[in-house]
């Protein structure tokens, strides 16, 4: 079933005042456009998620996606499963986000089923995981609770499994950080994007995203006890790595 998602002018008209970005009915109807057009390299993780599926559920296992928004990342690793008897649990806390994911995901017999959860990823608890999927998620959990998330995670993954982290980054050196914000404005508007939505959106999602660089994420991977974390996509300011128990 092909849903045609509409075109994102969230922003398009001048706002008196620019509230804090929510992931209501508004941002749901045009979301895969919005973050089609605003993440570079959105569609390259998503889809290899698929890859490293294949390569690492396990049998008789649960695979996590947590924020699934829309389910695109819970429908890649549906896609890439080749093991029997798995379950894929898909956690997002904004219902208008899920209502669409619903619609966008029937279930069939032949495919993996996918259980969508409403609930905070904060309060849901890991177990019998052979992936788990973080895509542009941990960017909106408060600081101070990332390092216990990332935690009960890795204590819930089998041997072997994995954890896919997607975010966008920050970077220590000025310069670096103003040359990665100005090609990541350049490609929005590439993709359609003027000024006043670019602008827009970046005072909504201040003090809402909270990016990292690449090393403190690395370092909590390490403090949450992952025994490695490899850098496998960067495109401008963001990144996905993949960390093994």
């Amino acid at each position: 079933m092909s849903h045609k998602s509409e075109q994102d002018r969230v922003y398009a008209d001048p706002r008196e005042q620019v509230d804090h970005f929510v992931f209501d009915q508004q941002v749901a109807r045009v979301f895969p456009d919005m973050i089609g057009r605003s993440v570079p390299g959105y569609d390259t993780v998503i889809n290899l998620s698929s890859v490293l599926a294949a390569q690492t559920v396990q049998p008789d296992s649960r695979c996590y996606d947590l924020g699934c928004s829309l389910g695109a990342t819970a429908q890649a690793i549906q896609n890439g499963i080749r093991v029997p008897g798995c379950r894929i649990i898909a956690v997002d806390n904004s219902p208008a986000m899920l209502e669409q994911a619903v619609k966008r995901l029937p279930q069939t017999a032949d495919k993996t089923p996918i259980d969508f959860v409403c609930a905070d990823i904060s309060d849901i608890q890991f177990a019998n995981a052979s992936l788990v999927t973080l895509n542009f998620t941990l960017q909106f959990i408060p600081l101070e609770q990332r390092t216990a998330l990332l935690s009960r995670i890795r204590n819930g993954l089998r041997p072997g499994g994995i954890l896919i982290l997607s975010e966008k980054i920050c970077f220590d050196d000025p310069q670096e950080e103003q040359l990665q914000i100005e090609m990541h404005h350049a490609f929005k508007r590439a993709n359609g994007y003027n000024d006043l939505e670019i602008s827009q959106k970046r005072s909504a999602l201040e003090n809402v995203l909270i990016p990292e660089t690449l090393e403190q994420h690395r370092e909590r991977l390490k403090q949450a006890g992952f025994s490695r974390a490899n850098l496998w996509f960067q495109c401008f300011n963001f990144v996905s790595l993949v960390a093994r128990k």
